[in-house]
């Protein structure tokens, strides 16, 4: 498998006029529930991205962390470099089912360091790997009885925002906490996004009052399809994830969302719908 290839379009802002307008393909957010065992959260998610594939989604999207959710501790203990079985694994995926895939993300080894990167790899549907982008806001809470970790003792912040070239579309990445952070998002549209991913492991004590709402501003404020696809449930070592995957349109309204269930949600996606809202409203503030 070729090395990645990161294109950030850091040159070319979005506007009306350089929107791609392709025609309108569905989309699939994968909603799944970590267990203990890595083999069978990676059957897990292939036979929902199969399911995904089956219903007609070119674009599919996995959560954080799909096959190594537990401690932060044994999350990093299985990072990898890229390329590297796991990224082999994905690549073979997106070619066996034919689809863009967005593959949540995975522990990618930090050389010469005890960390790890919280990465999100985007492959076409020939296997290709077409980027990653590396989580840069680190998730360190403490709420006495109800939840506490702390990301950053093993994971490794990223620096750069992404925007991939893909066959359905430019797509902005983030992961998780990154959704409180308005100014990554507004990063990702100015570098030409039309469709933003969040794969997520958002916990159900914050989902609950900020899951919907935090992505519905995001897609507002972007006038960008947002995909969410999220962990849900409790695994071993973990806390509660909230579910509620969903699929929000350029004009915040909600398309399609999961309950807290295994699910595979879809919408439709026209990239005309992104020329339109931004049209109907320019936002002069972007660069």
């Amino acid at each position: 498998m070729a090395h990645a290839k990161n294109k950030v379009l850091d040159e070319q802002p979005m506007t009306a006029q350089n929107a791609s307008s392709g025609s309108p393909f569905l989309a699939a957010a994968v909603q799944m529930r970590k267990s203990a065992n890595v083999a069978r959260d990676w059957a897990t998610a292939e036979r929902l991205v199969a399911d995904a594939a089956e219903q007609g989604a070119k674009l599919v999207v996995l959560p954080e962390l799909f096959f190594a959710w537990g401690p932060i501790q044994s999350v990093a203990a299985l990072a990898e470099a890229i390329p590297g079985l796991a990224s082999q694994g994905l690549s073979e995926l997106a070619k066996r089912y034919s689809v863009t895939l967005v593959a949540g993300s995975l522990p990618e080894r930090q050389l010469g360091t005890s960390k790890a990167w919280n990465t999100c790899l985007v492959f076409g549907p020939d296997g290709e790997l077409l980027g990653r982008y590396r989580k840069q806001h680190l998730f360190d809470i403490d709420l006495p009885g109800k939840i506490s970790g702390r990301e950053s003792d093993w994971i490794a912040a990223g620096e750069e925002s992404v925007v991939v070239e893909t066959p359905v579309g430019r797509i902005g990445l983030a992961i998780c906490f990154d959704l409180r952070f308005p100014e990554l998002f507004s990063a990702l549209v100015n570098q030409g996004c039309q469709v933003i991913v969040v794969p997520s492991a958002f916990s159900h004590e914050t989902g609950r009052d900020h899951w919907d709402v935090l992505l519905r501003a995001r897609a507002i404020e972007t006038q960008s399809y947002v995909i969410a696809a999220n962990q849900w449930g409790t695994s071993e070592g973990a806390f509660k994830t909230y579910g509620h995957s969903q699929i929000i349109d350029p004009w915040g309204i909600q398309l399609a969302s999961a309950g807290e269930a295994e699910s595979v949600v879809l919408a439709k996606i026209d990239l005309n719908r992104v020329t339109e809202v931004r049209r109907s409203l320019p936002l002069r503030h972007r660069n």
